[in-house]
């Protein structure tokens, strides 16, 4: 009972494993202290990739991005190679586990010989008779088996499963990432959008100030200069327009490829970026962090690691085999399967490495170095992940009170053109200060919808950072408990 318990369990020479310690944080640097007080509760995060994350992008609440990012599963090429990346990695497990069992194989086989008889003569030398012919009838079935007496096997099917784990963690981060992705860029097209919006407006504007200015040139108010400025004013400005198509059309393209489809078969309507900024909790609970796949990601590739020291292990001791052979065999089928032409035989093998020249010691050296370089991409990883989240939060932060001042410039340099027209109308200022005050209201303009579209892009980079979606059983998107 002994040997068989032995023989069943076996021996494991991996490391016991624990996941490695990373550097722990009670909270983000840039939540306010009354945000900060929500923090009793939170616990340390531990990769979790299992969690749904669920539809994050319907909370900009625009229909033609939520119809998108639901292609991306379907038609996205590189999701679809993640996703046959992972099904190879369980197909590994099952071709592991394959090695816990005996291998059986059958080998019938039928041969016809003839081999001759010889006599010996009675000058000593010999001479042949009749041949003798026949035909042989073989039905084995052979097994072999190699009991994993060292963990060789148990380690290696761990470490293919930990594999197989992480490269469904990598299909969640490439999901993820293209999700997010594909948000930036369709959002990019909506700020492009309103800036055109914005540009032809200006050239509707400029032209007429074009015409009011010939007109008033014509009756000697004007100057030829005037005239120069405003066509330059013109031109100028709906070249800015041309240029905004140009990557329009650009982004519009990458959307497509992110979908899975050819530039030439997809195009958006145009339509201005009205989508609103969404409130984002900062006071996350640790356990979307937990949802990080490539965080879980690493972390697999870690145990993983920990069990290939077991498998460089194993290899300091002999292999043993076992082998039996059953069947039949005669020269003629009809007794083929009786009694006297059954056949069978028991083996045991054992093959051990004498010498190797230290091989076995580099392996189990680099298997080990290669372990501590998991933990060491684990734990950057963990610290990346932090970074992000700090960064996007800073911008969110910064973005709101910078876009509030901005709006006022954006008055005041509609204030400042209203009162150089007027100035210009009574002979007062020349018209370069119209000039100066429609580019400069043209540009605050421009520059506030910008700072709108990457407040709308650090909230998705924000969620993307935290591992998608979040369940409103711990916060609600209004940051309401």
């Amino acid at each position: 009972m002994i040997f068989g318990a032995l023989l069943l369990a076996g021996c494991n020479f991996a490391p016991s494993y624990k996941r490695p310690v990373t550097p722990a944080t009670v909270g983000y640097k840039e939540l306010n202290p009354e945000t900060a007080k929500q923090l009793d509760g939170w616990k340390t995060a531990e990769p979790k990739d299992d969690a749904i994350r669920g539809k994050w992008w319907e909370l900009f609440n625009d229909p033609k991005l939520n119809a998108l990012e639901d292609e991306v599963n379907i038609s996205n090429q590189t999701v679809a190679a993640a996703l046959a990346n992972f099904l190879s990695a369980r197909a590994v497990v099952r071709q592991t586990r394959s090695q816990f069992f005996p291998t059986v194989t059958a080998n019938p086989s039928v041969t016809r010989q003839r081999q001759p008889v010889l006599v010996r003569s009675n000058f000593g030398g010999q001479t042949n008779s009749r041949p003798n012919t026949f035909t042989e009838y073989i039905l084995p079935l052979d097994a072999s088996w190699e009991p994993d007496f060292w963990g060789r096997v148990r380690n290696s099917e761990r470490a293919s499963r930990y594999e197989a784990q992480a490269a469904l963690a990598d299909l969640e981060n490439t999901r993820l990432t293209i999700q997010s992705e594909l948000a930036v860029d369709y959002l990019q097209v909506r700020s492009l959008d309103s800036q055109e919006k914005l540009l032809t407006d200006a050239v509707d504007a400029y032209r007429e100030s074009l015409r009011l200015t010939t007109v008033r040139h014509e009756t000697g108010i004007a100057s030829d200069q005037d005239v120069a400025q405003a066509e330059i004013q013109l031109d100028s400005t709906a070249a800015q327009a041309t240029d905004i198509g140009i990557q329009r059309a650009q982004f519009e393209h990458a959307v497509a490829m992110l979908i899975g489809k050819a530039p030439a078969e997809f195009s958006l309507p145009v339509a201005p970026l009205d989508t609103k900024p969404v409130a984002v909790p900062l006071g996350m609970p640790s356990q979307l962090l937990e949802r990080r796949p490539d965080i879980a990601a690493a972390e697999r590739r870690v145990a993983e690691a920990n069990a290939q020291i077991g498998v460089a292990r194993a290899a300091y001791f002999p292999n043993i085999t076992l082998s039996a052979s059953a069947g039949y065999e005669s020269t003629s089928t009809a007794n083929l399967l009786s009694g006297p032409a059954f056949m069978w035989s028991l083996g045991a093998a054992a093959a051990q490495t004498i010498f190797d020249a230290g091989n076995k010691f580099a392996v189990t050296a680099q298997t080990k170095a290669q372990y501590q370089s998991q933990v060491a991409n684990y734990r950057q990883t963990v610290l990346g992940a932090f970074q992000e989240v700090e960064d996007n939060m800073v911008s969110l932060r910064l973005l709101s009170t910078e876009i509030q001042q901005q709006d006022a410039a954006v008055a005041a340099a509609r204030r400042y053109l209203n009162l150089a027209n007027d100035r210009y109308k009574l002979g007062i200022d020349s018209y370069l200060n119209v000039i100066v005050a429609q580019t400069s209201l043209l540009n605050n303009e421009r520059t506030a919808v910008s700072l709108r579209l990457t407040q709308l892009q650090s909230t998705v980079q924000l969620i993307k950072a935290l591992g998608g979606g979040w369940s409103g059983e711990l916060t609600k998107p209004d940051g309401k408990s």
